[in-house]
């Protein structure tokens, strides 16, 4: 499986590894499948919904 890293955009994420989705959606991304998941990276979004991106990603490395 490829690497997911906070420079990937939600939707790349997504489509990497769709498992990953109840990991955002329990962060509090509820925004999935919005136009901004499509052009900001994961560490932008965390960065807007005041989510830490350190414990977000050892969170998705965890799967």
């Amino acid at each position: 499986m490829a690497e997911i890293t906070k420079e990937m955009t939600i939707g790349e994420i997504l489509r990497t590894n769709p498992a990953v989705a109840p990991v955002l959606l329990e962060a509090g991304m509820h925004c999935l499948g919005c136009p901004s998941a499509q052009g900001e990276s994961l560490e932008e979004a965390a960065m807007v919904h005041g989510i830490d991106i350190d414990a977000l990603m050892q969170a998705i490395a965890q799967l």
